[in-house]
This record gives structure tokens, sequence and C-alpha cells, in this order.
């Protein structure tokens, strides 16, 4: 990836429903170039889509919390079996498969914390495989809004 690529991706990131006019003219280029390189990144596979960022507090979500699970035993059927139902549960927001003392990570969303509590009661102590899990609620929430190719030293 070049300086132009990296440059519309990071403008595509922040407002991925601006035209290919308006893009091009905010990076200096051609509309028939701009839209030659967004085809482009998005055949090699940079750009996989587009979506629309929601408020969670709209939605009637505004608890959100990091779960952590451990399951046994480790084997690729017990921990793909755990991962597809997860990600099924539309508590759900994210699921993680990680290293380390725990298994998974599971970011979920729900309206309060009983909520929260039933889910866990309900929906992860049902599961036979699932040997620990831990909750942490997230108070505060921050999400970079663009990822950006990093350089040989990190900093892009």
């Amino acid at each position: 990836m070049d300086e132009l690529d990296a440059a519309i991706v990071e403008h595509l990131q922040r407002d991925a429903r601006q035209t290919n006019r308006d893009l091009a003219r905010q990076l200096g280029i051609a509309p028939s170039t701009c839209l030659e390189r967004v085809r482009a990144l998005r055949k090699r596979g940079v750009i996989t889509g587009y979506h629309a960022a929601v408020d969670l507090r709209a939605l009637d979500r505004p608890v959100q919390a990091l779960l952590s699970v451990r399951v046994r035993p480790q084997s690729r059927e017990v921990v793909e079996g755990f991962k597809e139902y997860a990600a099924g549960l539309p508590e759900v927001l994210s699921v993680f498969v990680v290293a380390g003392g725990e298994d998974f990570l599971v970011h979920v969303a729900v309206p309060d914390v009983d909520r929260l509590h039933s889910f866990l009661l309900d929906r992860l102590s049902e599961r036979p495989e699932i040997v620990d899990y831990r909750s942490s609620v997230i108070h505060q929430y921050l999400n970079n809004p663009v990822t950006s190719p990093l350089g040989p030293t990190g900093t892009g």
C-alpha cells in the first residue's frame, strides 16, 4: 500500500458514504484515478465492506461487558462450537478466541445489569463445555474509527 491507498482507506473509514467525486477532491486526485484505486483496494481485500455505525444507547443496550470464558476439553470441536454458539446470541457484539488464561473474550451489550446477570446464568451457565467465566462491566468505551497501516517502527 502506498500513501495514496492509505489516505483513501483512512477517508473511507471516516465517511464511507461520501461520493467518489468528494473523496477525489479531498485527496487532490482525478475522480477516475480515485475510483480505480478504490476498486483495486476492494479487489485486493483491503476494503472488505461498508457498514453503518450504531449507537448502542439508542438501541437500548447501554450496558457493555467483556466476558472471559474458559472451555474444556481443549479441542477444535469444542472451540469452534462455542465460538459459533456465542456469535449467534443477540446480546453478543464480538467473539475473540485468545491465548493465555482464558480461551475467549466475548463482548456483549444489554439493556441493564439485571439482563447481563440473566445472560450469564441462562446463556453461559447452561453450556457444559464452560468451566469458568468472569465478567467485567465496561464503564467507558472508545473505539478508534480509523485503522492505518503501520510503518516499520509501528508509527504509521
